[in-house]
């Protein structure tokens, strides 16, 4: 970390402003060869006020000539991002202009940085932990508001502060251990029914519980950074390309009346009411000879069992029947995934509508015309109903990603060790393994005990000058 590095950081194409970022030791005497005040040979940028905004022009290194008007902000470190000296400029948006510049830079003694190499900096200088450098990804990559708000929250040290206070609790009970184990002749040993024993029993009961809760918050609303993933499914020419455009409120799918129009599935991102959703239009499920539908139904079946959701089909004049369903939702994949049953078409034939039979009576049912836009704000109210109905979005401030559900496990698993170890009086030096494995599962969250390996995973999928 001691090279300074240099990169665009915002992205390429025509705009209003484009963003360079200088961060590293040379960053200020790099700026100085480049920047005036005035239209004249660089004056230097060393001498500038630290959090100041300066405007003034970028000269081409080798030739002197200006190459744009910028603002140029000098931050000194350890009190800017990276924490290290580090300069923006702020210059007109533009790949040439952007280049030219970045050229110039790297060629007075800097390197173009690596991806994410900024926010790496941020994580190794300790000005952020592990869950913040997360959150900046989670921050540019929202789908929705509320996604938005845990991606802040997390930005801000909330899941950070929460798992470090957890992690020192835990050390409070391995000190207590080590300390008997190594001095075991000249302290009482730990015994189940000292206050001492039974305050502890207490703080693993508290983190394994509090560590459970987490674990539950990623399953409940993961979907607020990924989507709900939503598929449309029924016989040809039910009319499920009509309904993916009016969900889309865009002409997305192709809509014709020749059965079997849709044959790769069509993704597409959608946001009801502040919820992210995946909604995918299939290929109609149904008997054929042709290769190339029954390529396109099998992919449709794929879509189906990943779907968190699924849009049964049915128009009027057809009836509902058991075997049709369980071919295009198997009974194998109806554990815990949620389905409405979406009749279209209801402009043609408002009678001798199919029904559903006893043995799905509990699928919410909902009548529309995807031609006359007739039913759709309903079915779209009941879809986020449905896929949010288990879910208090207030009751958190943040969501683990993956990676920390996985650490989490982790934890549980070694603190139920602890919590059988304490019931049943096992060995201390037993039960502080466990504890240390607890504490560096939750340390891989916040980057105390994060290897290489995981440092390397996030940060390279940053994007470069992030």
């Amino acid at each position: 970390m001691n090279d300074t590095i240099a990169a665009i950081a915002t992205p390429y194409g025509s705009g209003g402003i484009g963003v360079i970022r200088i961060s590293g030791p040379k960053a200020f005497d790099i700026a100085s060869k480049l920047f005036s005040k005035r239209q004249s040979r660089p004056q230097g940028c060393t001498a500038l006020e630290s959090h100041r905004v300066y405007h003034g022009y970028i000269f081409d290194p080798e030739n002197r000539d200006i190459i744009d008007e910028v603002l140029l902000i000098p931050m000194k470190g350890p009190s800017s991002y990276t924490a290290q000296d580090v300069v923006e400029i702020q210059a007109h948006s533009g790949i040439i202009v952007l280049r030219t510049i970045l050229d110039g830079i790297l060629s007075q003694g800097a390197r173009l940085s690596e991806p994410g190499e900024f926010t790496k900096r941020a994580f190794l200088n300790g000005r952020i932990d592990l869950t913040q450098a997360e959150a900046v990804a989670d921050i540019i990559n929202a789908k929705s508001a509320n996604s938005l708000k845990f991606a802040a929250s997390q930005n801000l040290g909330a899941l950070k502060t929460q798992i470090q206070g957890l992690r020192e609790k835990l050390i409070g009970f391995l000190a207590l251990l080590e300390v008997s184990i190594d001095f075991s002749g000249d302290v009482e040993p730990l015994e189940p029914s000292t206050k001492e024993m039974a305050k502890f029993y207490n703080v693993i009961i508290d983190v394994l519980e509090k560590c459970q809760e987490f674990v539950k918050q990623h399953d409940d609303a993961c979907f607020l950074k990924d989507g709900i993933r939503i598929t449309i499914c029924g016989a040809p020419n039910v009319g499920k390309s009509s309904l993916m455009n009016r969900l889309l409120e865009q002409d997305r799918s192709i809509v014709t009346a020749i059965p079997g129009t849709t044959r790769d599935p069509i993704e597409e991102g959608l946001n009801i009411d502040g919820i992210p959703f995946v909604i995918t239009d299939t290929a109609g499920i149904h008997q054929t000879d042709d290769l190339v539908e029954i390529i396109g139904i099998e992919k449709a079946k794929d879509h189906i069992t990943a779907s968190d959701l699924v849009l049964f089909m049915k128009e009027p004049g057809t009836l509902f029947t058991d075997r049709e369903f369980e071919k295009v939702v198997p009974l194998e994949n109806q554990s815990g995934r949620k389905v409405i049953f979406v009749i279209n078409k209801i402009d043609l034939e408002e009678g001798n509508l199919p029904k559903l039979s006893k043995k799905y009576q509990h699928i919410p049912q909902i009548e529309i015309s995807a031609l006359l836009n007739k039913g759709i704000k309903e079915l779209r109210q009941k879809i986020v109903t449905i896929s949010i109905a288990d879910l208090d979005m207030e009751k958190s401030s943040v969501i683990p990603n993956l990676r920390h559900k996985k650490a989490l496990e982790q934890a549980v698993e070694s603190l139920e060790a602890v919590k059988t170890g304490l019931e049943q009086t096992l060995e201390e030096e037993t039960m502080a393994i466990d504890i240390k494995n607890s504490i560096d599962s939750l340390g891989t969250i916040t980057g105390e005990t994060a290897s290489l390996d995981i440092l390397d995973s996030i940060f390279n999928n940053f994007c470069i000058g992030k």
